[in-house]
């Protein structure tokens, strides 16, 4: 019990740093100084016409905010190698084939971790869904792009319907983000 006792001072400092990233992100658009307060699902609710995501790590704290999207998801993970003792519970075989190609296999199991992160936030405004890791597949390529393909019924998504988004690994983290127009 000593681990969950000091672990929710650490949970309330993240959610207070990423609530204070998603005002300032909101500000720096000229939006409205509200507090942002999650709903019951625990999704940030953005003032009316305003879609935003906020996520963090050990060490960074992200938020974006837009006007322009139905829905953002966003991502960050610190980029050390996702343990190979979780690859069968995140990667897919197909995903698992393609990661062992890469010059760096655990960092890019956790690049496919962050994408599915990222398309989740996405859809859940939308769906209200929620899903496992493999009921999503991913596949990426060099120049920075994801997407990630349902395999599954999720709202108005449905089996096949795709996700497309943007990743960077860079200054020891792994940012993926996925927006819906």
């Amino acid at each position: 019990m000593t681990h969950v006792t000091q672990a929710v001072p650490k949970r309330r400092m993240e959610f207070t740093a990423g609530r204070t990233a998603a005002r300032e992100a909101l500000s720096a658009l000229g939006g409205p100084l509200v507090p942002i307060l999650p709903d019951a699902d625990r999704v940030p609710q953005w003032p009316r016409g305003y879609v935003g995501s906020i996520t963090h790590c050990d060490d960074l704290c992200l938020a974006v905010v837009t006007r322009a999207a139905r829905t953002l998801g966003l991502d960050v993970e610190d980029d050390s190698d996702l343990p190979e003792d979780l690859w069968d519970e995140i990667l897919l075989p197909e995903e698992r084939a393609s990661v062992l190609t890469a010059q760096h296999p655990g960092q890019m199991a956790k690049l496919v971790f962050s994408a599915k992160e990222a398309a989740y936030k996405a859809q859940f405004p939308i769906s209200r869904t929620l899903y496992g890791f493999h009921d999503m597949q991913v596949t990426w390529d060099r120049a920075g792009q994801f997407s990630a393909r349902f395999r599954i019924s999720a709202g108005p998504f449905r089996p096949g319907n795709a996700l497309d988004g943007r990743f960077a690994i860079d200054s020891g983290h792994i940012v993926t983000a996925v927006t819906l127009a």
